[in-house]
């Protein structure tokens, strides 16, 4: 756990900080969120936390510091860094291709636009770096704009790398590899399933399944205790429930803080009768862990360190400062590969 602080001594104001807090809890007595907490960090240290709330609104349950929750996407920095290791160990290069490694993404067809049915082959092949970038032509079957995202959804691609499925992550990333690719790899900028495959790989070049790479490379040495792909059973009561706005969409990537969103939040998954008590094969890379806040903290305390927290180098300095570049081809930002 990173040591407390003193707004002062990091150049914060303690009563701007404190407003934080205020907008925290206006949130949940809005009812726009159930529980939450917040996090501060600075110079090595805590200068502001605080929580609210409830982790079960019907058990009465407190929403607190040592709350485990989903963290989705959160994953795939993690994901990241558990590449970034096993590329400084000589396991692959960014321009690879995907398929050396995942022969069933060579013949992988592209999407032409229209109809499903319209497409045409890969003009250059995914490459390592794609994955890394959302730029594989991979996508979410939850965005439900256009027919590739339907063919997600009609094929339950998403839910193939979930926890409440009992695959493994091998044939979830062999049936992803049937559909066609949403546009050319390379040439598009699109939030999608890059991470789960590239999750898949992390077990290909290490030998381990995803989970016990995480564990054993990245949560052990930075003494991440909480984080994972299950919650333990003896756990269970620190364990939130998940809630999603009673109105509009619940999909990942909603902004639930939405101003249109006016009270009114409805369960979705009860803690007790969590998916996540169970052990799967099928990790998700994507968005498949639980962490605490501490946690997280200390995760993100070791990229700001360059690699390195507690006395212990998990990344070399220079491949930290290479992943904070852009690495969009030809220097673009989302917008020009959109």
């Amino acid at each position: 756990m990173l040591p407390n602080i003193t707004p002062d001594t990091a150049g914060f104001s303690a009563s701007r900080l404190d407003r934080v807090s205020n907008w925290l809890e206006q949130q949940v007595a809005s009812r726009r969120l159930a529980g939450c907490s917040v996090l501060i960090g600075r110079k090595g240290g805590v200068v502001h936390y605080n929580h609210d709330g409830m982790a079960d609104i019907d058990q009465n349950k407190p929403f607190t510091r040592d709350t485990i929750v989903r963290i989705y996407s959160m994953t795939k920095p993690v994901t990241a860094v558990a590449a970034m290791i096993l590329y400084e160990r000589g396991a692959f290069q960014l321009d690879d291709r995907v398929a050396t490694f995942l022969p069933e993404f060579s013949e992988t067809p592209v999407w032409a636009g229209g109809d499903i049915e319209n497409i045409e082959a890969q003009k250059t092949p995914i490459l390592i770096r794609d994955l890394f970038t959302h730029t594989s032509g991979l996508t979410y079957g939850w965005m439900s704009s256009n027919v590739i995202d339907e063919k997600y959804r009609t094929e339950k691609i998403d839910e193939a790398f979930h926890q409440n499925e009992r695959g493994t992550l091998k044939a979830a990333v062999e049936k992803l590899a049937a559909v066609p690719l949403l546009s050319q790899p390379g040439t598009q900028w699109n939030y999608g399933l890059s991470y789960d495959v590239l999750g898949r790989l992390i077990e290909i070049w290490s030998g381990r399944s995803l989970s016990e790479f995480f564990d054993q490379e990245i949560f052990a040495p930075l003494k991440m205790r909480d984080t994972g792909f299950t919650v333990p059973v003896e756990c269970k009561d620190r364990f939130s429930s998940l809630y999603v706005p009673e109105t509009g969409s619940s999909s990942p990537g909603t902004n639930t803080l939405d101003q249109s969103i006016r009270g009114g939040l409805v369960l979705r998954e009860n803690y007790q009768e969590s998916a996540y008590f169970n052990s799967y094969d099928a990790c998700s890379g994507g968005g498949g862990l639980v962490s605490t806040i501490d946690d997280y903290a200390a995760f993100c305390q070791m990229l700001l360190n360059r690699g390195e927290y507690g006395g212990l180098r998990l990344l070399g300095k220079k491949t930290v400062d290479y992943m904070r570049l852009n690495h969009l081809r030809d220097g673009k930002d989302m917008a020009g590969m959109g």
